[in-house]
Parts: C-alpha cells; sequence; structure tokens
C-alpha cells in the first residue's frame, strides 16, 4: 500500500510538472476562438479584430472559428467540453452564459462551473429601429402609435428569450402596450423584413444597425439602456423615456475549467493590454462596441462581474414570468 501511494503522489507530481511546464511554453501551436454565432453578426465582428491582435501579441495564430445554432448552446457547449490546455477559448455572447442558463430546463452546461473567465472584452449596445416610412422619429411617438392602434406594431428580435427580446418586453412592461414581438433565426433577415416592411420596427446590435442607420435604410429612435452612444449622439436612451431595465450585451473570454491558471492569467493580461491600444479605443464605438471596461478585463473581475449579471438576468427573466423550455 505504501509503494501504492507512493507511486500516486510520484504520478500527481509528474502531472503538475508537466501542466506547469505546457503552461510556461505556452502557446507552441494556434488557439482557437470559438464563437457561437454566424460570421458577421456582432460578436464575430469584435472576435475577429481581437484574434487579430492576438495573434501578433501571442506570437502564434489565434483563429476563429463559427460554431453556430441552438441560441448559441452548439459553440458554447463544445467549448465547455473541450480538452482545457490552453488551445480553446470561447468569445461568450451575454445569452450565451446570463440569459440561457434561465431560460433552458436542461443546458448542456454550467456558465459558473464549466468555464473560467479570462477577461471581459467589450460591451454591446443595442438599437431601436423602425422602418424609415412611418410617421416616428421618438420612442414617445411609437408609444404612442401603439397605444391608439394596439398590436399594429411588429418588432423583430433574435428571440424573445434573448438581449433584443427582453428589451422588447422591457419597453411592452414599462410603456403598458403590446408590440408583437416577432423571433427571427437571424439578423439579416430581421433587418430585410424591417426594411421591406413586413414588421415595422426591429431591436439590432449598434454594430450591425449602424451602416443601415447611416444609409437612412432603418431610423433609430432610441438606444437600449441609461445613456447614449458616442457613435448615436442624438439619439435618446430608452432611459430617458421609460424606466428602463439597464439591459445590454457583453462578450467574455472564457476557457474550459481546468485550464492552468498561468494560461488564465498570460490571456488576460494580454487582452488587458489589448483594450488599452489606442486604434481600438477608436475604432470600438464606431463599430457599437465599448472596450473602456476597467478591471472588468481581468479574471478576477470577470468573474465577480459574471457572477452578478447571472442572478440579475434570472431575477428579471423571473419578473417577466419566462418559463424555461
Amino acid at each position: 500500500m505504501f509503494k501504492l501511494s507512493c507511486l500516486a503522489m510520484t504520478a500527481a507530481a509528474a502531472l503538475m510538472a508537466s501542466t506547469g511546464v505546457q503552461a510556461q511554453s505556452w502557446p507552441q501551436r494556434p488557439i482557437a476562438l470559438v464563437v457561437p454565432q454566424a460570421p458577421g453578426n456582432s460578436p464575430d465582428i469584435l472576435a475577429r479584430v481581437l484574434a487579430d491582435k492576438l495573434s501578433r501579441s501571442l506570437g502564434q495564430q489565434v483563429y476563429v472559428e463559427n460554431r453556430t445554432g441552438a441560441a448559441n448552446i452548439v459553440g458554447t457547449q463544445a467549448v465547455a467540453r473541450a480538452t482545457p490546455d490552453g488551445y480553446t477559448f470561447l468569445f461568450a455572447t451575454s445569452a450565451s452564459l446570463s440569459t440561457n442558463p434561465h431560460t433552458f430546463k436542461k443546458l448542456p452546461y454550467d456558465p459558473l462551473k464549466d468555464f473560467v473567465p479570462v477577461a471581459m472584452a467589450a460591451r454591446s449596445h443595442h438599437v431601436l429601429l423602425v422602418n424609415p416610412n412611418l410617421p416616428i422619429t421618438s420612442l414617445a411617438e411609437l408609444i404612442a402609435q401603439e397605444k391608439a392602434k394596439p398590436g399594429e406594431i411588429s418588432l423583430a428580435v433574435d428571440s424573445e428569450r434573448n438581449i433584443s427580446g427582453l428589451i422588447g418586453q422591457t419597453i411592452n412592461r414599462r410603456a403598458g402596450i403590446k408590440m408583437v414581438l416577432v423571433p427571427y433565426a437571424s439578423a439579416a433577415n430581421s433587418i430585410q423584413d424591417t426594411i421591406a416592411g413586413r414588421v415595422q420596427a426591429t431591436i439590432q446590435s449598434a454594430s450591425v444597425a449602424e451602416p443601415f442607420i447611416k444609409e437612412g435604410t432603418l431610423r433609430a429612435i432610441a438606444v437600449a439602456g441609461t445613456k447614449r452612444l458616442a457613435s448615436l449622439p442624438d439619439v435618446p436612451a430608452i432611459g430617458e423615456t421609460l424606466a428602463s431595465a439597464d439591459i445590454g450585451g457583453w462578450f467574455m473570454v472564457m476557457a474550459p475549467a481546468g485550464t492552468p491558471p498561468e494560461i488564465i492569467q498570460t490571456m488576460g493580461q494580454k487582452i488587458g493590454e489589448i483594450l488599452q491600444q489606442a486604434d481600438l479605443r477608436e475604432r470600438a464605438p464606431t463599430l457599437g462596441f465599448d472596450v473602456d471596461i476597467g478591471p472588468l478585463a481581468t479574471p478576477a473581475g470577470a468573474n465577480a462581474f459574471l457572477v452578478k449579471e447571472v442572478a440579475a438576468m434570472g431575477a428579471l427573466i423571473k419578473e417577466f414570468g419566462i418559463e424555461p423550455q
């Protein structure tokens, strides 16, 4: 028994030493940054910018791998099950980590147990848009029209259970109206239908919406939350008209649980340094992202934020009476 115990201790020590050596020599090959949404969507845009900068900072290629499907679950689950060796990371959406746990009865991952936060990468903001042929130029006018003719306005959202859907429900509840929420599988289709007039309004991330706003095919009438966007200074925040829950999107780099702490710290440090780069800080607002996130760009800061956000979204979803499916 003594010999077996010694052998077990020797094996454990060897494994720890091996892990330490791997962490010290990391990275030695390309690193996958898994995005659980399709190319061209808001998280994909930022992930590719970050991957390019990480590649140069780490001296190894960091490439984006889009693994889509099932409300961000496919890609998120894939990373939860990946080998925790520092070569697979998740570019997590707020939906995958903070709303899915409360809207699905059986989620194949636990955001607080199956992952280790590395750093928040950015916050994203959402914009309420209408077809420009409508005589609506403000949220107050939209509310007035909907009250005058209940159910006449259809609002395209990604899902009633994700960020845009929750923002839509917040407007309905706080304003006492009943816009019809129409779920769409893709942002492109919801935008096309809003431009064509098949639905009257949509809620999109600012990074996706701004080109359409600039060309005049969609009209922005409000931004989600309590503050205006630097990139859309003339568009009021929803909170200026309604008592609005501060619902917004965010993106966080996560690693599978068990990833060596040295790798987590190194990756977090690199991301924090990148978020301070002048060119990114200048470019991010034009893409609809906020990278001025301070201590959240650290493993400890990201973890504290995630724990609070999961609880806060759970309370909001309960308030709205949304039952998990």
